[in-house]
């Protein structure tokens, strides 16, 4: 076990460098290290590849129990409408998209469902590094993008479940499906109100006793616990960490604990980006390579399209829907999840793993350019627009300065709290069960307490 770790490690590391010398994202590195270490590269593997799968598993919790830590419900709501629209645009077409090449394909219903959910999620990890890179994490689009990333790693998530129920059943029944869709989301309303009324006092009790060996473990141990609780609900383990993610990001210590997941997160997910590189066969893609084409195609035409439409519809000026559509245009994370759900279930094609591994790595790699595209887009579309779009897109610009400008001003801050007061008291007073409202709504606000020094 310890040489395949020092296998794993030593070549991840030194691939992963040559591609950040090469400014490309260091995921490539790991599945490209993944190949080299492989079965197939070389005739046999270097590692035990169960010893690299239950890490990558582990990876997989880490991730998500990240994913969740970032998850907050009050940024989220102060997006409005345009995460809500464009989200559910780019998920819905996205799948649609998806399903009508599986079924041109000629795939079974299963694989085509399987196929759709992995092309409707872009990767939260590439979106933010190539925005960072590319100099716009101030820019206005990114906090739109963001909040669209963090309901599609919300939906993702449920969609793992979905999926899951609808494989073991091997048919896809409605209102089986339906009820399976109610029972979850009550279930996590339930974990999360529990879990908003229990943890954040717990924390803040023994606060005083917390140092960062004692929070780490701590927190890894609420996020097992949680995952072994959904497995016994009969969900996926991703969705118990997600969910124990979601609730540590309401308390005091969210920032904390997440500086103190990240070096585990970044060893384990890289083990699982290095379990995924393992399973390609690199002679299968250039047998597949019509596939992998039509796929890319179908990931950066559709992303840009439905991505912008969906940011537009939401308010978002042209521009920054553009700019949003054009950072959108690669498939990662959860859709290697997906794909190796699908792979563990014996319910996918054997070819359908390389071809989307393939097609995330081509679209990883075109990420940086293609984002570059959005503003020249913009420009050749203004030129060219019918006077009446160019009046709507005008339209928008300046409602998006005043905006700003709105935001800025001390007024609307106290006048926007003032409202929130007289919401919570109405709230308060409303319901019988006062005192867990109020302790709600206290555990919420909490985060947004100043932190003390450490």
């Amino acid at each position: 076990m310890v040489h395949d770790l020092y296998i794993l490690m030593i070549t991840a590391g030194i691939v992963s460098l040559l591609f950040k010398l090469m400014k490309q994202p260091v995921v490539l590195g790991y599945i490209v290290a993944g190949v080299l270490v492989g079965p197939y590269a070389f005739g046999d593997a270097w590692v035990d590849a169960h010893n690299v799968e239950a890490w990558g598993n582990i990876g997989v919790l880490f991730v998500l129990f990240c994913i969740g830590l970032e998850f907050r419900i009050k940024n989220l709501i102060s997006s409005g409408k345009v995460a809500a629209i464009g989200a559910m645009t780019i998920i819905g077409g996205m799948m649609l998209l998806g399903f009508g090449v599986g079924k041109w394909a000629e795939m079974d219903m299963l694989n085509s469902l399987f196929l759709a959910g992995m092309l409707c999620m872009s990767s939260t990890t590439i979106v933010m590094k190539a925005v960072d890179e590319a100099g716009l994490s101030k820019a206005r689009f990114v906090k739109g993008a963001t909040s669209i990333l963090i309901i599609e790693d919300v939906v993702a998530v449920v969609l793992m479940v979905l999926l899951s129920s609808i494989a073991i059943k091997h048919q896809f029944d409605g209102p089986e499906l339906i009820n399976k869709v109610f029972i979850l989301a009550l279930t996590l309303v339930v974990w999360f109100v529990v879990g908003i009324l229990i943890i954040p006092t717990l924390l803040r009790k023994v606060k005083p006793y917390l140092n960062d060996e004692t929070l780490i473990i701590l927190a890894l141990g609420l996020c097992l616990g949680m995952v072994l609780t959904a497995e016994e609900a009969g969900f996926s383990s991703a969705l118990g960490a997600f969910v124990m993610g979601s609730i540590l990001a309401e308390t005091v210590e969210s920032h904390r604990i997440e500086k103190l997941m990240t070096p585990l997160k970044n060893v384990f997910a890289a083990i699982f980006f290095v379990s995924v590189g393992m399973m390609i066969n690199p002679s299968s893609l250039v047998e597949y390579w019509p596939s992998i084409l039509v796929v890319c195609l179908v990931v950066i035409v559709g992303m840009i399209l439905f991505g912008t439409l969906g940011c537009w519809w939401g308010g978002e000026t042209m521009k920054d829907a553009m700019q949003t559509g054009f950072s959108f245009v690669q498939i990662g994370e959860f859709s290697f999840i997906i794909a190796a759900l699908g792979n563990s279930l014996n319910v996918t094609h054997p070819a359908l793993y390389p071809i989307i591994v393939a097609s995330s790595v081509v679209t990883t790699f075109l990420t940086p350019y293609i984002m570059k595209a959005a503003v020249p887009s913009y420009t050749f579309l203004y030129n060219h627009a019918p006077a009446r779009l160019r009046a709507k897109m005008d339209q928008r610009e300046e409602q998006a300065a005043q905006a700003e400008q709105q935001a800025n001003k001390p007024i609307a801050n106290s006048q926007k709290a003032k409202g929130n007061s007289k919401l919570s008291k109405v709230i308060s007073h409303t319901f019988l069960t006062k005192r867990l409202v109020n302790l709600f709504i206290e555990n919420m606000s909490k985060n947004d307490e100043p932190k003390e020094e450490e």
